[in-house]
């Protein structure tokens, strides 16, 4: 029973239940068939693409539209713009659209019909390619027939879209007409062709003729190579042959050549032999003792400069350690006499003031001794001066007579000091190498001494531009002012005036 029941589902469900295929649409209408309102103006009808759906018998109807690709040929007779008459021959490949609004125009017009649709797409096309083809020449249909396709489909466009449908292909086959004007326009050309072709073949054949010649030519050549090579050849054989007969006598002079360049090889070993000896016997003992004698003669050099230094050195070492002892005996020296006036002023600061009137009785008698001594020290001083002053006249006369003894005796009483202010310059030097041992340290020092003598010259160079007049009016140096010695009164010291002869210096004698 079961088995039954389900036999009977199965059978009522295969009646009921409808599937689209996916090269077609499902158009259902009857009862209840009204589309959603997603279909585009279904009128009263239901499609369904790539699905299923329940169709109610005897209420409902479903019918089948298909999708696929069809093709219609075409086949038109037309006049060209040109008044040619033409056939055109061409296919068509359409289908009809998958939106649902072109499956329902399609449906509306085709769907019982649909074997018709070759046909109207047929009609649709010729007219429209007559139209088209009626503005073209000839020649537009054979150089662009894209430009036919193009304008055709753009022209059957509107018409395909309101009959649902849209075109994959549309191909131009083949043109024709009985005038044979296509078979007259391709004639230049091909006679164009033609002459190019014999223009060709005839540049082939003189081609081919010239490199025959040049075959034949390279030929000749050869021949004429091949008997060069072969007189070569002879000539080389005829050499040999020669060569072979005078094997003999070049056997001998060959050999007589080897003894002459073997004894000429001996000689040259003994000559080398030779110098080889004389190099050993003569020449490296002499320039060993050539070698020796410069080595000692440096090592003496070296050794005297060395000593000099020592000499320098140990001079200049000495000189340090005696401005040392100078220098230290004068420090003591001044902190003895520093600690002495300490001493003395503490003792005459305790006995000053029982000493007080002693010391102001013989500060009075004190003064009067010293103003004494004072005016006789500057009597003494005044009369000094007046001897100095009759001196220097004196030397001045004595100079424009004998200028000569004059200078001497100055340079004598200075030479001292002007050999010690020649010998300063040698004061800053730190190191001094003397290259001729004792002999350049007595150039040295003769060339320190030789500058008294230039300035003996420089001197009486001087005293040339001085005239012996003015020597006699040189005023008299003032007389000395005596200043009291001090409140122990002991007496007074001499103080010079300005413009005196200063302590120190040397004072030409009175002649």
């Amino acid at each position: 029973m079961t088995l039954v029941a389900l036999l009977i589902l199965t059978l009522l469900f295969k009646t009921v239940w409808r599937v689209a295929e996916p090269n077609e649409a499902l158009i259902i209408s009857g009862l209840g068939a009204r589309g959603s309102s997603t279909d585009a103006d279904s009128l009263g009808f239901r499609i369904v693409t790539g699905k299923g759906t329940s169709v109610l018998p005897g209420f409902q109807t479903a019918r089948r539209l298909r999708l696929d690709s069809r093709a219609a040929n075409l086949q038109v007779s037309c006049v060209t713009q040109q008044g040619i008459p033409v056939v055109v021959r061409g296919v068509v490949i359409y289908k009809v659209g998958d939106d649902l609004h072109s499956i329902a125009n399609s449906a509306r017009r085709f769907l019982d019909q649909q074997d018709s649709m070759n046909g109207a797409i047929h009609e649709l096309f010729t007219g429209h390619l007559r139209s088209i083809i009626g503005n073209l020449t000839v020649e537009d249909l054979i150089l662009n027939r894209e430009r036919l396709t193009g304008e055709t489909r753009a022209s059957a466009a509107d018409e395909m879209i309101r009959l649902g449908l849209i075109v994959d292909s549309l191909q131009i086959q083949e043109i024709e007409d009985g005038t044979g004007y296509i078979t007259n326009l391709g004639k230049p050309h091909a006679a164009g062709v033609a002459a190019a072709a014999r223009i060709a073949e005839a540049q082939r054949d003189q081609e081919a003729t010239q490199a025959e010649q040049i075959a034949a030519a390279n030929k000749a050549a050869a021949r004429r190579d091949a008997q060069i090579k072969q007189a070569l050849y002879q000539a080389e054989i005829d050499q040999a042959q020669a060569r072979s007969r005078q094997a003999g006598p070049l056997s001998e002079a060959s050999a007589r050549q080897e003894v002459v360049v073997q004894e000429t090889r001996a000689a040259e070993l003994e000559a080398a032999l030779a110098e080889q000896r004389l190099q050993a016997q003569i020449r490296k003992p002499a320039d060993a003792r050539a070698y020796e004698t410069v080595t000692v003669s440096r090592a003496e050099r070296d050794a005297r400069i060395a000593q000099a230094e020592a000499e320098a050195r140990e001079t200049e070492l000495r000189a340090a350690a005696q401005a040392s002892q100078v220098k230290q005996a004068a420090a003591a020296e001044a902190e003895s006499v520093r600690l002495r006036g300490i001493a003395t002023a503490e003792a005459t600061k305790v006995t000053g003031f029982g000493e007080a009137e002693s010391a102001r009785a013989r500060g009075l008698a004190a003064a009067d001794a010293s103003k004494a001594q004072g005016l006789a020290e500057a009597d003494a001083a005044r009369a000094k001066g007046l001897a100095v002053a009759d001196a220097i006249r004196a030397r001045a006369e004595a100079l424009s007579e004998n200028q000569e003894a004059v200078i001497a005796q100055q340079l004598a009483e200075k030479w001292p000091q002007i050999v010690e202010a020649g010998a300063k310059a040698l004061g800053n030097v730190d190191h001094m190498v003397v290259l001729n041992g004792a002999q350049g340290v007595e150039e040295m020092l003769a060339k320190a001494l030789t500058l008294g003598g230039a300035g003996l010259g420089l001197a009486r160079s001087l005293l040339n531009t001085v005239t012996p007049a003015t020597a006699p009016d040189a005023p008299a140096p003032a007389p000395a002012k005596a200043t009291p010695s001090g409140s122990d009164g002991t007496g007074g010291t001499a103080v010079p005036e300005r413009g005196s002869t200063p302590p120190g210096k040397p004072v030409a004698p009175a002649p």
